[in-house]
């Protein structure tokens, strides 16, 4: 892989408050600055800026991956194995209710990762997922 390379994305939310509970307490993001209108967020590495704007706020559409319903618009981070595994007790003990309960996708095949889809507070869908060989993540 080539050198790290942080990514920017600008998502809308409909309460500062409890979009920092969710982002900065429950998953540990880092606060940046924040007005009464956005706040950033280190993101594992990248820059998030959530901005209030409760009318971008969409009904959810998905794709059949794997058998099941994938959010389309979504987003989230390839994390190292055990910090993945981590994540997925710390947010099946806070009572996350998961769109896609933590599990391995594509077992003994090529691109075999362990995902989970929930949402934020405004209905943001949000992958976490991880490869036991970082070399498949881009393997076809």
């Amino acid at each position: 892989m080539s050198e790290f390379k942080p990514f920017h994305l600008a998502f809308p939310i409909r309460d500062i408050e409890e979009t920092r509970k969710f982002y900065g307490d429950l998953l540990g993001c880092a606060i940046g600055r924040s007005t009464d209108k956005w706040i950033d967020f280190n993101f594992f590495g990248h820059q998030l800026s959530a901005h209030i704007k409760p009318e971008e706020l969409h009904q959810m559409s998905a794709n059949q991956v794997d058998g099941k319903n994938v959010p389309v618009r979504h987003f989230g981070v390839i994390l190292p194995w055990e910090e993945w595994h981590q994540l997925a007790d710390t947010l099946q003990e806070y009572g996350i209710d998961f769109i896609i309960e933590p599990y391995i996708r594509f077992k003994g095949e090529v691109g075999e990762q362990a995902t989970m889809f929930f949402l934020d507070p405004c209905g943001n869908a949000l992958e976490f997922k991880s490869f036991w060989d970082e070399s498949q993540i881009f393997a076809k």
